[in-house]
């Protein structure tokens, strides 16, 4: 198998191949964009800036064939054929174009079911549809681990009243790896769709929608070596097609008149409006530039220094990591605190000394009001990363214990 080397890659990066350049330890909220992707774009913006689909000339043709290769490119990626990927802004407007279409079909008494893992973007639309059309949220729980209570799983999703599993693949607050085969076969075998929410783990490690067996999935560009603007939602072709429009405006109509409208084929049924061109050429690229590394070798050299970062952190005085123990499959990511400190003070001191992190509720507020926190601090890893990193990080924070004097 293929090895990641780190120090190389970090001259494909322009933002970290600079002096005083950062240690950026940020990538579960939005990725570095490599050299490869960026002269992507400038070609388009340079030498083929056109409109694409209905333009009859040399530079609109081009674009809409850059574009639509780029869907290809993600159909094949994905495993999935070209009518079912849809172009989006981002994970959170894929999410919120599923239930916001799917919402109109559920009753009073239907049940739609989650995890408490899940972020904002999927709780939210949830919620608030909840309270228009009177149907029912169940959560699924965690264990003192932060895996998945597969137990409770498997009670809640015998209710023949579920008609919507939506689950986060890897959460974004503790790494958690969610056995998506699994549950996807419990929700099918009640009837019900299965939406899954890749942000964290398309990119980063292999994902094939047919194995997998989901109706749905979601994801963003950005946290993928693409730019931002841009995502994707999978979607079984007859789901999609069974589905209303999100939007509605130009080219995802095939006939209008004053009375009536008829919508345009997939995927394009779902893509009103001028889509951002250089955006899904962008991440067509970024496809290209995994594809050069390998997935296998992107997850094999994450996972090691997500678990080195575990062990050097591990051994600091009052040091909390939240999520699954080293060794367990997890996210390229690690959640921390220390004892009696606010996760933004300390998130704050490490910034201070050149680290790029979060600290918060990374957008799970639900699942940190659950734990009793405020937040986490979190270091978040990708292929530019190496050992050294991790060793900065370890050392910066066994300095902040002594700022804080704890």
């Amino acid at each position: 198998m293929k090895r990641i080397d780190p120090h190389r890659l970090r001259s494909e990066f322009p933002m970290l191949f600079r002096k005083n350049s950062p240690t950026y330890l940020d990538s579960a909220a939005s990725g570095q964009t490599p050299k490869a992707v960026l002269r992507a774009m400038d070609g388009y913006y340079r030498r083929y800036r056109a409109n694409v689909h209905r333009g009859m000339y040399p530079a609109s043709e081009r674009a809409t064939e850059e574009y639509e290769g780029a869907r290809k490119k993600l159909a094949g990626f994905l495993n999935a054929d070209p009518r079912e990927v849809v172009f989006t802004r981002g994970t959170t407007e894929s999410l919120n174009l599923l239930a916001y279409c799917l919402a109109p079909t559920l009753k009073p008494g239907d049940e739609v079911v989650m995890t408490v893992m899940e972020h904002h973007s999927t709780i939210v639309p949830w919620q608030q549809l909840a309270k228009r059309y009177g149907f029912e949220i169940k959560y699924i729980g965690i264990d003192g681990d932060g895996q998945l209570d597969m137990a409770s799983a498997r009670e809640i999703l015998k209710s023949k009243k579920i008609r919507i599993v939506s689950l986060i693949h890897v959460s974004n607050a503790l790494g958690t790896v969610v056995p998506i085969r699994e549950l996807v076969g419990l929700a099918h075998g009640v009837g019900a769709q299965v939406i899954v929410d890749a942000a964290q783990s398309v990119g980063h490690r292999p994902v094939d929608v047919r194995d997998l067996d989901c109706d749905f999935l979601a994801f963003s560009g950005h946290k993928m070596f693409g730019p931002t603007g841009i995502g994707v939602l999978f979607g079984k072709a007859g789901r999609l097609e069974a589905m209303s429009p999100f939007l509605y405006g130009g080219d995802m109509i095939s006939r209008v008149t004053f009375e009536e409208s008829q919508w345009n084929e997939l995927p394009w049924k779902f893509e009103a409006g001028t889509p951002n061109v250089a955006g899904a050429i962008g991440l067509g690229a970024a496809v290209d530039f995994i594809g050069e590394l390998g997935l296998e070798a992107i997850h094999r050299h994450e996972t090691e220094i997500t678990a080195r970062a575990i062990r050097r952190l591990s051994r600091i005085r009052d040091i909390v990591i939240y999520g699954p123990p080293d060794g367990t499959d997890r996210g390229n990511l690690v959640s921390f605190g220390l004892k009696g400190i606010h996760p933004h003070d300390l998130t704050d001191i490490l910034g201070r000394k050149g680290l790029c992190l979060r600290g918060g509720h990374h957008c799970a507020m639900p699942l940190m009001l659950l734990l009793g926190l405020a937040g986490t601090t979190r270091a978040s890893f990708s292929v530019f990363n190496a050992r050294e990193d991790v060793d900065a990080l370890a050392r910066a924070v066994g300095s902040a214990v002594k700022i804080f004097g704890i």
